[in-house]
């Protein structure tokens, strides 16, 4: 089912989208990677091959600019079977600083919570039509989304109150998107990961990516990228998986 299929991978150009669209093109799947104007998504679809990878320019809040996406993907491919999630950002900042007397700035909060929360859905609230046009493979099934929360959704640490608020949001409408969507046959599950080895986490010093990595119990490293483009694949080839969100952390709980 996976090969000759067209996947739209958001925040495609680096990091954990980086390691969906590598696993998806090995497998044989045509990619529309859409990231920021200013990212290396040009970069990375002239290395990868503009046959297998197609870079659009895309802020996941501005309609337009995914309606103009689906739009390229129908043109250059001719169809969308998967939405692979993994656009967003993160802010670090307490509910009050008692020092300082500030309030968490509401603007940040709200940033985060636009670009995580309802940018992923605004991907998909326009993206499910374009993959509600394909015809029902012999399980009834046109499609597949995977959506990106993270373990801050569920042991979120201090300081992340907007991030796991965002996160926390993608969790809880993992199952009634899945549910509205059941009847077009298009399935909808979500990863959650923990600590991955991405270009924000990489330019840590090494004793702090150390800690890290002996917080996790096993295995006691940095998730790779490449391994959550191989849970993405294993979510789309699994037609059982369905309204549910997996962790993906080597056992991790954050304290």
């Amino acid at each position: 089912m996976i090969k000759g299929a067209v996947a739209l991978v958001t925040g495609g150009a680096s990091g954990l989208g980086r390691g969906a669209v590598d696993k998806l093109v090995q497998s044989g799947v045509k990619v529309l990677l859409c990231d920021l104007p200013n990212s290396k998504g040009n970069e990375v679809a002239k290395t990868i091959g503009e046959d297998k990878v197609v870079f659009a320019p895309v802020n996941v809040v501005n309609e337009v600019d995914i309606q103009n996406a689906l739009a390229l993907v129908k043109e250059k491919f001719g169809k969308l079977n998967f939405i692979v999630n993994c656009a967003g950002i993160a802010v670090a900042f307490k509910t009050y600083n008692f020092k300082k007397h500030s309030p968490h700035a509401l603007e940040d909060f709200s940033k985060v919570l636009q670009v995580n929360t309802i940018g992923t859905f605004n991907v998909i609230r326009l993206g499910v039509g374009l993959i509600g046009e394909n015809d029902p493979d012999i399980n009834g099934q046109r499609g597949v989304i995977v959506n990106t929360a993270s373990v801050a959704a569920f042991d979120g640490q201090m300081g992340q109150a907007a991030y796991a608020a965002s996160k926390g949001a993608i969790v809880s409408m993992t199952l009634p998107l899945a549910r509205d969507l059941a009847g077009q046959g298009i399935r909808v599950a979500t990863i959650a990961p923990g600590i991955f080895k991405t270009p924000l986490l990489s330019s840590l010093p090494d004793k702090v990516i150390a800690f890290l990595e002996k917080s996790i119990p096993f295995p006691s490293r940095l998730g790779d990228p490449a391994e959550f483009g191989q849970l993405v694949q294993h979510i789309i080839e699994n037609p059982m998986l369905n309204g549910e969100t997996i962790r993906l952390d080597g056992a991790l709980r954050m304290q």
